[in-house]
């Protein structure tokens, strides 16, 4: 029996006690998790070196490195997203709503768990321990396949949470790490409808369309971030600064830093802005009349526009208007996050109608498109897709319905 076969098996079987188990079970089974991985801190630091030193060797880019290392502070940001799930509503078993029909039969919908979930995801350690929490405290039981690049520190990650659920209601087999990342053994797992109840892939483009194009299991899809920040002609000089910097720089390695920065050609104050983003270290990839002013700003190909730089890169342009702005987001971005900074309460009420995103925003930063932001607590993925959920996933995205009919004996005539 393969390894994958192997753990699917057991994760199906927990899956059904999972099903079962109440609130205050899971949220003592979580507590426990998030107390381990601190004291084991240490220990899975060292395992996460071993990965960044390999993918120094092979050459990984800053970007990358940054997605996959772990420090003090971020295994404590990961303990505290633990720490905030406890805290939400558990959605297992809530009434979504209920009628009663002409001949006396009471329906309700009900909100319950998906059963297995298939994650797949990139250099991101992370996203081991946010999507078995959430998927946990949803009453999923939860198959993770990250990358070769994670491996050490996967494995670490997931010993942990084992062996905090041990001896508690949720099995400690309700987790479980695919350590064979080849592609042979993903295109397998792919195809696994007996086991799996949906896929979600969580990474760059490639990573995600290769599971989109060749998996049988139903795949709920995440996005790269083509993210954009539109300045309006009426835009505050200091609020448009402070937003186009912190979407770039807050983390440009992430779905949701800005990688496009379209200015109102008639912005008084765009010599600032670019200076700014110079001096800041950002690399500028403009149009032609931005080249031809500003000596710092490389000339865009065409390419450039459509690109998730996860880096310090951003490819700026200037439009005549919103609808010019609006046009370029629909033709280059992703449906992640887009905004517009703005005084001009029709260009955003345009702009929010016409933009065909998960999340827009009107003078805030697209780095607010995330789980914990949004109060959801820790996060699954983000999904630019309009079925069956969309935008930052936390715990009521990884649950289905079931509907409950209460009869009296009736008959269908």
């Amino acid at each position: 029996m393969s390894e994958l076969i192997e753990k699917a098996i057991k994760l199906k079987n927990a899956a059904k006690v999972l099903g079962g188990l109440s609130s205050e079970d899971k949220n003592a089974s979580l507590g426990r998790m998030a107390d381990c991985l601190l004291n084991e801190k240490d220990w899975i630091l060292e395992e996460n070196a071993k990965d960044i030193e390999a993918g120094r060797k092979k050459g990984l880019s800053e970007s990358l490195l940054d997605r996959l290392l772990l420090t003090r502070d971020r295994i404590d940001g990961i303990v505290d997203g633990i720490r905030q799930l406890i805290e939400l509503e558990d959605p297992i078993g809530e009434t979504i709503e209920s009628w009663e029909r002409p001949n006396g039969l009471q329906i309700r919908t009900v909100r319950v768990p998906l059963g297995v979930v298939g994650m797949v995801y990139e250099a991101r350690p992370n996203v081991t321990v946010d999507a078995g929490s959430l998927c946990l405290k949803a009453g999923n039981a939860v198959l993770l396949r990250g990358s070769s690049s994670a491996l050490n520190s996967n494995k670490a990650l997931v010993e942990v949470m084992q062996r905090a659920l041990a001896g508690s209601k949720i099995p400690s087999d309700a987790v479980q790490l695919l350590e064979d990342t080849s592609r042979e053994m993903a295109a397998q797992m792919f195809k696994l409808n007996q086991y799996l109840d949906v896929l979600i892939p969580r990474g760059g483009a490639g990573l995600i369309q290769s599971v989109i194009h060749n998996a049988t299991v139903p795949v709920l899809e995440t996005g790269v971030g083509n993210c954009h920040v539109l300045v309006d002609e009426t835009a505050q000089e200091k609020m448009a600064v402070e937003i186009a910097v912190n979407a770039k720089l807050h983390r440009p390695s992430v779905c949701n830093a800005a990688e496009s920065l379209l200015i109102h050609e008639k912005w008084p104050f765009v010599s600032e802005l670019l200076n700014v983003l110079h001096e800041k270290g950002v690399e500028l990839r403009g149009d032609e009349r931005l080249c031809g002013e500003y000596s710092f700003v490389k000339e865009a190909v065409d390419v450039d526009w459509g690109t998730e730089f996860l880096a310090p890169v951003l490819a700026i342009k200037l439009v005549k208007d919103v609808a010019e702005a609006i046009d370029h987001i629909d033709r280059y971005g992703t449906k992640h996050s887009e905004a517009i900074i703005s005084e001009n309460t029709e260009n955003v009420g345009l702009f929010f109608k016409q933009v065909d995103a998960a999340v827009l925003y009107h003078n805030a930063s697209t780095r607010f498109t995330d789980g914990e932001q949004f109060g959801y607590g820790a996060e699954i993925g983000i999904s630019t897709q309009k079925l069956h959920a969309r935008g930052p996933m936390g715990l009521k995205a990884i649950t289905t319905t079931k509907a409950l009919v209460l009869g009296t004996g009736q008959v269908r005539v």
